[in-house]
């Protein structure tokens, strides 16, 4: 088990690692359809994207969380 601190870093790698692997597997299917060369291509993308994903998923996350509390009306007491 990691600690707690590490709960926000290891959200946003999990999040983006899944939210980069579908949306470049839809883009490269997109692009090139389920024949040869399917895989690796998507492989190659994902690997490409997942950082820059991780990157601004941790760095964004703050900024989202304010904007998300100030659109969302707080809970009567709170």
């Amino acid at each position: 088990m990691l600690p707690a601190r590490f709960a926000p870093l290891l959200f946003s790698f999990i999040l983006s690692g899944l939210m980069s692997f579908i949306v470049t597997g839809v883009a490269t299917w997109k692009v090139l359809g389920f024949g040869d060369g399917f895989s690796g291509a998507w492989m190659n993308a994902w690997s490409l994207s997942w950082p820059i994903a991780f990157a601004v998923a941790f760095t964004a996350a703050p900024l989202v969380r304010k904007l998300v509390s100030k659109l969302v009306k707080q809970p009567a007491g709170g």
